[in-house]
């Protein structure tokens, strides 16, 4: 029997300069995530990437908010290799891409506390237990007051967008593990690991940002 073939690193193909990759999607929205972030991390924030993809999100947050230290992750090599390409022009704001897969256990261990998590368009393009990791590395290495900031579309049971469904239904033909996740799932699942909803941010095409801010 053949061995399956691996699920894609990104639903959309990326140019390439070098080491450095180009996301479609990415040129549509690092801006506008970069904007919201900045008016919710704190002064002198360390912001842990999970799932950075091309590194073009850490490079536009840094420009936005100088102050910040970025470290950003990728389980996929090419990924991590242009992060680290893109880095260059961040003047050390941006540290070495740290190879994590959430899904692996204890993942975070060995790693040192943050201020903030950030994660982009990953949970949708994942197994749940992705998500599952995500929220439990978290806990560990985020302090009272910390916080996760999840980004991309998520449905809201019966008032979901009609594109968001449509998604979801394209994703699950894929990879029957993946799908866009139910708001109220994810916000269930934070508050089990110790987290509570601390707003959400509407942004266009139906995406949002979610952030989840660690309990006492």
């Amino acid at each position: 029997m053949s061995n399956p073939k691996p699920a894609p690193i990104a639903l959309e193909d990326r140019v390439a300069e070098a080491a450095r990759l180009s996301s479609p999607s990415a040129a549509r929205n690092k801006a506008l995530i970069a904007q919201a972030l900045a008016a919710l991390l704190p002064i002198s924030a360390r912001v842990l990437e999970i799932a950075s993809g091309t590194g073009e999100h850490a490079l536009a947050c840094v420009e936005a908010r100088p102050d910040l230290v970025w470290t950003p992750s990728d389980p996929d090599a090419a990924s991590r290799a242009s992060a680290e390409a893109w880095a260059q022009e961040a003047d050390g704001r941006i540290l070495p891409c740290r190879d994590i897969d959430v899904i692996a256990p204890g993942w975070a261990d060995d790693l040192t506390p943050v201020d903030a998590l950030f994660c982009a368009n990953m949970v949708h393009i994942a197994p749940w237990s992705a998500a599952e990791g995500l929220f439990t590395g978290a806990a560990a290495l985020l302090g009272q007051g910390g916080a996760v900031h999840l980004y991309g579309p998520f449905l809201l049971g019966a008032q979901s967008a009609p594109s968001n469904l449509q998604f979801d239904a394209d994703l699950k033909r894929r990879d029957p593990r993946w799908g866009v996740r139910e708001r109220a799932d994810i916000e269930e699942l934070a508050t089990r690991s110790g987290f509570e909803p601390a707003g959400a941010v509407e942004m266009p095409a139906n995406n949002f940002l979610l952030s989840f801010r660690k309990r006492t």
